[in-house]
């Protein structure tokens, strides 16, 4: 009988941990299926990358694993279903997530992202009415849709000044100027905004005229 799919992932963490902690990446890539595909956002690349297959991994991890330092590997909740599961990790420049799904014990699809920095800590949100005045932004945004927005948002925890420009008259015109129909394709869980997550009974796929408002507040 197979382990349950939760031991089956605590165990694939484990070794996976321990390769990447020996050095042995030929071991790390082997934990993979013969189908895989690791999708990293930032974590060990600095940049947003999916490497396919085992070949491809190993090299990934031969360009990366000595500047990464990854540790404290572990699960943070129990599987969305039997094959998948959320984990924690340390790198020596921040904490990272990850997901992990497994195939016949071996990893499917795995993703590392990189949540915060070790050197730059996010701190607790506060006005900045002298910024143009006495500060002067360091970063400019242009555009002020959610991406904007969120870089935005990103960067004043962070400490770092920024001015976002916007070519609408208001913040969310990018999606009232659509046509009337439009709802979003992406479920409401995607799309939070950072430290702002939408209220208890937002509709799990937003009309366009309630982003945009929402946007605008």
């Amino acid at each position: 009988m197979n382990a349950p799919e939760s031991l089956q992932a605590t165990r694939w963490l484990e070794s996976f941990a321990q390769a990447l902690a020996q050095g042995d990446i030929r071991a790390a890539a082997d934990l993979f299926a013969p189908e895989c595909y690791w999708r990293d956002l930032v974590a060990f690349t600095w940049d947003i990358r999916t490497h396919e297959g085992r070949d491809e991994i190993l090299r990934a991890l031969e360009a990366t694993l000595a500047r990464t330092k990854p540790t404290n590997w572990r699960l943070t909740n129990h599987p969305a279903n039997e094959n998948e599961s959320w984990f924690a990790f340390e790198t020596a420049a921040g904490r990272a997530v990850g997901h992990l799904r497994l195939r016949e014990g071996r990893a499917f699809t795995l993703l590392t992202a990189l949540r915060t920095l070790h050197a730059h800590p996010e701190r607790p949100g506060k006005r900045e009415p002298d910024l143009g005045v006495t500060r002067q932004p360091e970063v400019v945004i242009v555009g002020g849709g959610q991406g904007g927005i969120a870089l935005g948002a990103r960067l004043k925890r962070l400490g770092v000044p920024a001015v976002i420009l916007e070519k609408n008259a208001r913040a969310g015109d990018s999606w009232r100027k659509r046509y009337a129909s439009l709802v979003l394709h992406d479920p409401v869980w995607y799309d939070h905004m950072p430290y702002k997550p939408f209220p208890q009974g937002w509709p799990g796929f937003t009309p366009k005229d309630m982003r945009a408002d929402w946007l605008e507040t």
